[in-house]
């Protein structure tokens, strides 16, 4: 029997074909919800009253997100994923059900704080999940499916929801997935049943302090992504008040030794931040890059971000069919590609740049993501032990969301004192070429 044939196997035998679908539609959902009411948000806004306060629904997300990922860390590292891969889900469920069914912006705010927890706590979840059904070999594949899970959602996530908001009501972007979310926690359920409960002494769950810690977390996120929307003194202020709450968080929530770069652990979890920082902050000025500079239409912007989601995910599946391959060198191998690509930018970003060159060089940042993404999500698993595998998810995707918003953010920055998009965006792209470059030239620290 081949190798891929064996890896198919694992994830798609008679044992493991329900969990396989399950997680994968757990994200899905995620994905949907995320790619769809964005779209929605306009009409919901004007709908509610509430067009002054159009970024809260984002903010609130984001920071219960934060918030429910180290709590779900900390929940599955003592007790197991058994229930957080049910509650969580059922939570996003409710919160889907609550924001559905607003009348008005307070009620939405309440659906989007339960979004969130359930999220932030279904994502450490099923990171848990993986780590105790599938073997070593066939993690590659898994987290491929689990890459692939986010591209319909980014192709169809935004035209169903504009229907669905133009044709019925954006009530409809939020209901419409509730019953999908029930298929999703059935199809879980058999494969949580049967896990034990694990042994919590000595690992990561003892740390203290980390319920503080995460709230102060969700707070900071919170106000760097609100500021990061501004443009004045207040919000440079309501910045640097975040980072000051953030720092002694950080300390309790992180792995010792991320900044430095450490070997290991440390190393794995900054990777997924530098990664994140990287492609997703250059993701976010893409449309802007095109339509302010080059005159794109905002459909036409888009494209990009299409492509790149679609290199991802065939990239990841590439990797996914090599098992056997070391991951630091495909990690390394990812970030070149996405140093490539956020470079190749710089030819793009200016005025007398190529706006059709984004096409090419996002497709090729696209790979990197598939190739880095997936090895970091496999080394984290491969060096964590089985009591501190929800503390080094939680960890990992703090690092992911926190570099995220500090990048968008800088990128606000940069417009607000620099002025237009074609000066202000190749400094944010030169910036984050050398952040990328960074990760090739330490990448090789993931190694055990």
């Amino acid at each position: 029997m081949t190798a891929p044939t064996t890896v198919r196997a694992e994830l798609f035998g008679p044992d493991r074909r329900a969990t396989t679908l399950g997680i994968v539609l757990l994200i899905s959902l995620i994905a949907f919800e995320a790619m769809g009411v964005g779209t929605a948000m306009p009409a919901l806004v004007a709908d509610l009253g509430g067009v002054s306060l159009y970024a809260l629904p984002f903010v609130s997300f984001m920071a219960a997100s934060v918030f429910g990922t180290v709590l779900g860390g900390r929940w599955c590292d003592r007790a197991g994923p058994r229930v957080a891969l049910v509650a969580a889900p059922l939570l996003f469920g409710v919160g889907l059900l609550v924001a559905g069914t607003a009348t008005t912006m307070t009620q939405l705010i309440v659906g989007r704080v339960l979004q969130g927890l359930g999220a932030g706590a279904q994502g450490v979840a099923v990171y848990v999940l993986v780590a105790l059904v599938y073997p070593e070999r066939a993690r590659p594949a898994v987290f491929a499916l689990l890459s692939s899970a986010w591209v319909l959602p980014a192709l169809l996530g935004p035209p169903v929801s504009g229907v669905l908001t133009e044709a019925a009501s954006w009530h409809w972007v939020f209901l419409g997935l509730i019953p999908f979310v029930l298929v999703a926690v059935g199809l879980v359920v058999p494969a949580v049943r049967t896990l034990a409960r694990p042994d919590p002494a000595g690992g990561a769950a003892q740390r203290p302090g980390v319920v503080p810690a995460a709230l102060a977390a969700a707070v900071g996120v919170a106000a760097l992504s609100w500021a990061s929307q501004e443009a004045t003194l207040l919000a440079a202020g309501v910045a640097a008040a975040a980072i000051a709450v953030l720092v002694p968080a950080l300390a309790r929530l992180l792995p010792p030794g991320v900044f430095r770069l450490r070997s290991g652990i440390p190393a794995v979890v900054a990777m997924r931040g530098l990664l994140a920082s990287v492609f997703f902050t250059v993701n976010s000025y893409v449309p802007l890059m095109l339509s302010a500079t080059h005159g794109w239409s905002l459909a036409a912007a888009g494209i990009p971000l299409i492509v790149g989601a679609l290199s991802w995910s065939a990239a990841s599946a590439w990797q996914g069919r090599h098992p056997d391959l070391p991951r630091p060198q495909l990690l390394r191998a990812g970030f070149g590609a996405l140093a490539v690509g956020t470079a190749g930018m710089l030819l793009v970003a200016p005025a007398w740049g190529l706006p059709w060159l984004a096409l090419l060089f996002w497709a090729v940042a696209g790979a990197g993501m598939g190739l880095g993404f997936s090895s970091v999500s496999f080394l984290l698993l491969q060096q964590s032990a089985q009591n501190e595998v929800g503390f080094h998810s939680s960890a990992a995707q703090i690092a992911d969301q926190l570099g995220g918003a500090t990048m968008v953010g800088l990128g606000g920055a940069l417009l607000a004192l620099l002025g237009p998009p074609a000066v202000a965006l190749p400094v944010l792209v030169a910036g984050l070429t050398a952040l990328a470059v960074l990760g090739v030239a330490t990448a090789r620290r993931t190694a055990a």
